[in-house]
């Protein structure tokens, strides 16, 4: 079979799991899944993906199939905007049942708004992440540092370097000292 005849198949029916302590996000996005065909199961055991909002917990294990909405990127493999339509977040749940990690690129770039200190743009673990960065370490010598997989390591690197505009560890780390020099002057 040939790359048209696999895309011309009929699309793959996915077991997906919703959590949020939102009701109205909870049953809008099962909603959207439904429509797009997908079977929403009522426990995460039993999913291929995990679509969720940023009050839920995800551990190692299950951060490559869990698409968060509205959330941070932390160990989930794909991250959407809170306003993400029907289109974006059925081609997430397949892009990660696929085993791709999924971002979505903001149309303004991305940067983050000047108003921003560093502790509202990073999560605890990402400021822990950018401090050991700082320190010269490794993203191995960090894994080990924060008793976390070098694969979690990966991901909050991806998103320090995304949430602060920098193309680099160095800049990142220089963009990171002088956004939290800049909170200090205030």
């Amino acid at each position: 079979m040939n790359a048209v005849q696999e895309l011309s198949t009929p699309s793959q029916i996915l077991r997906v799991f919703v959590q949020s302590e939102n009701a109205p996000l909870r049953l809008s996005i099962a909603n959207v899944l439904g429509r797009a065909g997908h079977l929403v199961v009522e426990e995460a055991g039993g999913a291929d993906v995990i679509v969720c909002d940023e009050s839920r917990e995800i551990s190692e294990t299950e951060g490559s199939h869990v698409v968060v909405v509205g959330g941070a990127a932390g160990d989930a493999a794909a991250v959407l905007p809170r306003d993400a339509n029907a289109p974006q977040i059925d081609a997430a749940v397949r892009a990660v049942a696929a085993g791709l990690v999924v971002r979505v690129q903001r149309e303004s770039g991305f940067g983050p708004a000047t108003d921003e200190t560093l502790e509202k743009l990073l999560t605890p673990r990402e400021f822990e992440v950018l401090s050991a960065i700082g320190d010269g370490l490794s993203n191995k010598a960090i894994a080990r540092h924060l008793e976390i997989s070098l694969h979690t390591v990966k991901f909050h690197v991806e998103a320090i370097l995304r949430k602060l505009d920098a193309r680099s560890r160095a800049e990142a780390v220089a963009k990171g000292w002088k956004l939290s020099h800049e909170a200090i002057d205030l």
